[in-house]
């Protein structure tokens, strides 16, 4: 007899593979595209600066490496702490999940002509084949957890969510150096630790759990939630929850076993921090924090930045799935609902909420196979439904799958999906889109977009600069006659005012001609042309769209705005800033019309 979870498993390792070696291998990409490079740089950055170069206070190593390799912009993963040392932001427990595929890659490096550096192609393709790994081993032990209490299929149809339609398959595969999926993992083994002890208690299988939920807590410190798995696992009453108090007092040394291990790793931070600031406890984030008492509950959940269930929308199926896993199997109830909500609570209450670069909500990740219980239950529900029910349930797994897929291709490949970026009126405007205008992504901005034909058009304003004063204008590669120019040292234009004698009109598009040599890359560098409203010295609204989301290298590109116009204003102004950014930009032919829909 088929096992469908068994074929299902090695179908979705196949595909996490393929992903990861042939569709988009990171491991062979430059810079910050490379395995190791933003956040995951600064989790990785132990290995190299200790067992390398020997140097995990001064770093002194950190230009060349920056220089030659470009992980980062500048040196972001460690912090000049008040002591004269730099201490990593992030802590040891991701690179201690690195450091075997470390070693593999080290010695291969040190045999072969790659420079033994802890950067080169070695070392990527090692960390990145390394975390596949992990990563089928969470599935493997998700399996073997579902099967102890669903059907064969329901885990099947699990397992298929899990990988293919969440933001799982883009952390597996892809960007797998990021602690998420090594997280994933450590959970689903100390759920699979916790149910073999309860079976059988032993003084082993405690320290197993004390050793993985200190992994846990050392990779990601709001991981220390995670004793509470095995402290409520299987409790479904207030009876069975004096039974536990009861074990625990009188098997008090499991306890301390688990305890003495997890604080055992726990130990590994504080010695570092000892070592690289005489201090044994430093809040590495620093100006990051929690806001505790207003989390980001619903922006976290629904924002078109990063909003958890707006690029993860099956996970709707947990939420759905908890009142039948009430029915079903309510010793697993009280754990998932006590979990995920004070996982939810915490991954919200992050200042950064959307997690800076992320492609839905990456922090929800190790959660999953708490999660999963849910939706297993309700699998099993919709396996014996009406076939009417099965369809539309079908339709909705074959939505999200190709959504996931589409995310996944333009995060990477595609390049629609803008991390850290998006706003509503872009996504709407790229959804499930292949190719878009490049007048698109200005919608990243604070801009508006105008969908038809204007009508009723009239230019109410004008300038092709070649008037201006010299310190405003140049003829030096002027686009024509004079030029407004932007550099490192003139960073703003002056601002041009007009007015609306048609207050009539709904909408103004504003025209500019600009001119570059060299592209500004960083998005927060961009210049910006900016239109404000204002009403006497007051401004009362503004819109502004970055120029190089879409002038490249040696191109003179006319590109426009569209501002749908406020209730209440006197007088507008066009300007250009160029955000500090030392890229010279050439600015002609401003021109502004006024029209109707």
């Amino acid at each position: 007899m088929m096992q469908w979870s068994r074929f299902v498993f090695f179908a979705c390792c196949t595909l996490i593979l393929f992903t990861g070696i042939f569709y988009y291998p990171k491991w062979n990409k430059p810079g910050s595209e490379a395995t190791i490079s933003w956040d995951v740089s600064g989790y990785y950055m132990y290995l190299p600066a200790a067992f390398i170069y020997k140097d995990v206070k001064n770093c002194s190593f950190k230009d060349s490496i920056l220089a030659k390799y470009q992980p980062t912009p500048d040196f972001q993963q460690a912090f000049l702490h008040s002591s004269g040392n730099y201490v990593m932001k992030y802590p040891a427990g991701q690179a201690l999940m690195m450091l075997p595929f470390f070693a593999v890659a080290h010695v291969y490096a040190l045999l072969s002509a790659y420079p033994a550096d802890g950067f080169s192609l070695p070392y990527q393709f090692s960390i990145s084949m390394g975390m596949l790994l992990i990563a089928f081993a969470g599935l493997w032990f998700l399996r073997k957890i579902l099967l102890l209490y669903f059907s064969d299929k329901a885990t099947a149809v699990t397992l298929f969510i899990v990988a293919c339609a969440t933001n799982y398959l883009n952390y597996a595969a892809i960007d797998n150096g990021m602690v998420h999926i090594s997280l994933f993992t450590l959970y689903a083994v100390l759920i699979y630790c916790t149910i073999r002890f309860y079976q059988k208690p032993s003084l082993g299988k405690a320290s197993l759990i004390g050793c993985v939920a200190g992994l846990a807590t050392l990779t990601r410190p709001t991981e220390i939630i995670s004793i509470i798995i095995p402290l409520l696992w299987g409790i479904d009453s207030a009876a069975a929850f004096k039974q536990r108090a009861l074990f625990f007092l009188k098997q008090w040394k499991y306890v301390l076993a688990a305890g003495m291990c997890m604080f055992a790793f726990l130990f590994i931070q504080l010695l570092y921090w000892k070592y690289s600031s005489g201090e044994w406890v430093v809040y590495s984030y620093q100006e990051q924090g929690f806001s505790w008492l207003r989390p980001h509950l619903y922006k976290g959940m629904f924002s078109s930045n990063n909003g958890w269930l707006t690029y993860t929308p099956v996970m709707l199926l947990f939420f759905i799935g908890l009142p039948f896993l009430y029915q079903k199997q309510r010793s697993l109830f009280l754990i998932v609902v006590s979990f995920s909500g004070l996982f939810i609570y915490i991954c919200f209450a992050w200042d950064i909420w959307w997690y800076g670069g992320s492609m839905g909500m990456r922090a929800m990740i190790q959660s999953y196979p708490v999660l999963a219980f849910s939706i297993a239950v309700l699998a099993e529900k919709l396996l014996i439904s009406k076939p009417y029910v099965k369809a539309i349930v079908a339709g909705f797994l074959i939505f999200c799958t190709y959504y996931n897929g589409w995310l996944t291709h333009q995060a990477h490949r595609g390049g629609l999906y803008r991390a850290g970026e998006m706003t509503d009126a872009y996504l709407k405007a790229i959804f499930l889109q292949t190719s878009v205008d490049d007048n698109i992504q200005f919608l990243l901005d604070k801009a508006e977009r105008f969908n038809g034909t204007p009508t009723a058009s009239s230019e109410i304003y004008s300038n092709n600069f070649d008037t201006e004063a010299d310190e405003h204008a140049t003829t030096m590669y002027a686009v024509s006659g004079k030029s407004l120019f932007l550099n490192k040292e003139k960073q703003s234009t002056p601002e041009y005012f007009f007015k609306v004698n048609d207050p009539e009109g709904n909408w103004l598009r504003v025209f500019a001609t600009f001119r570059t040599e060299r592209k500004e890359w960083n998005t927060w560098r961009m210049a910006q042309l900016t239109v404000k409203f204002y009403k006497g010295n007051a401004v009362v609204d503004y819109n502004m769209v970055r120029v190089f989301r879409v002038v490249n290298d040696n191109e003179t590109k006319r590109i426009y705005m569209d501002v749908k116009l406020p209730k209440e204003f006197d007088r507008v102004s066009v300007s250009c800033w160029n955000a500090e950014s030392d890229r010279p930009l050439l600015i002609d032919d401003l021109s502004v019309l006024l029209f109707e829909p």
